[in-house]
């Protein structure tokens, strides 16, 4: 349809430039025209305005093309990654079940068949948060204002009573306080829920937690730091992608998808997620949001 467009919108130009070349083979006439070089000046302003212009346009649309086309890649893309959590999330649904089931009916105790039963229900489990992680990339979401600080102070309570650690917390009153971002405020509860828990994980009861929020260049930025283990160098760059974990961290439990989660999470409210580590010193995980929305 494009295709037939452009043909017909062209079609007037190319016949004549056809009349045109005929005419300078078969007729060798001239046509002298006067007119006053004021009229003639203006004639060619126009003719050069009414180009620039009709070359803007067509620029434009060939970025608003590019900008559809690039959108329709990414979202065809979400959709084929839930397409495939899916389908992973159903394929092994059914032998994982029978694999509990048949531990469950054994009579025979043994350590080995405990290991198989934690390894299943741990499979079962990653499968399904792979298949959420899926869907949350392209569901849709609540927009309504939420007030970053109390997000902040609910999960430093949240996470401080259930490990039993004293968590930092340090908001802006003057002058003034953060102010609210657009979003969910359950999905962005999570995010700043995972690296909390994150950062009381790889951390000691001795360590310092701490949560701090600023307001910097219309964004709002949520920074959770820690003194625990940190993330060895070469584990920085990938720790926010699916099942990545940092090399140091095989001791503890976890199936890492928790900063991709929160990586999501961010990206569909138009904010960012930085990590900033040092082994043996400690971890800053950064997530900035746009201030009233994305």
């Amino acid at each position: 349809m494009n295709r037939r467009r452009v043909i017909v919108a062209a079609l007037p130009t190319a016949v004549v430039l056809v009349a045109a070349v005929v005419l300078l083979v078969v007729d060798r006439r001239t046509v002298v025209v006067s007119a006053p070089l004021g009229t003639m000046l203006l004639v060619a302003a126009v003719t050069v305005a009414a180009v620039t212009v009709v070359a803007l346009v067509w620029r434009a649309h060939v970025r608003r093309a590019v900008s559809r086309a690039k959108e329709d890649a990414t979202v065809s893309a979400a959709a084929e990654h839930r397409r495939f959590l899916d389908r992973l999330d159903h394929e092994l649904k059914n032998p994982i079940t029978a694999i509990r089931a048949a531990v469950a009916v054994s009579d025979a105790a043994t350590p080995q068949l405990a290991s198989i039963d934690a390894q299943t229900t741990r499979m079962a489990r990653l499968v399904g948060d792979l298949r959420k992680l899926g869907e949350l990339q392209t569901a849709p979401l609540e927009r309504v204002p939420v007030d970053p600080g109390t997000i902040v102070t609910d999960v430093a309570a949240t996470v401080g009573d259930a490990h039993g650690r004293d968590i930092r917390v340090t908001l802006p009153s003057a002058p003034w306080p953060l102010p609210s971002v657009t979003g969910d405020p359950d999905l962005l509860f999570t995010a700043v829920h995972n690296v909390v828990a994150n950062a009381v994980k790889y951390s000691d009861p001795g360590d310092t937690v701490e949560i701090r929020g600023i307001e910097r260049s219309g964004r709002v930025v949520v920074e959770v730091a820690d003194t625990g283990r940190g993330i060895p160098a070469a584990d920085v760059a990938s720790v926010l992608q699916e099942l990545a974990r940092a090399s140091n961290a095989r001791d503890r439990p976890g199936s890492g998808l928790g900063l991709a989660l929160v990586r999501t999470i961010v990206d569909r409210h138009g904010g960012t997620v930085t990590v900033d580590s040092h082994e043996g010193r400690g971890t800053r995980v950064s997530i900035e949001l746009p201030v009233g929305g994305g």
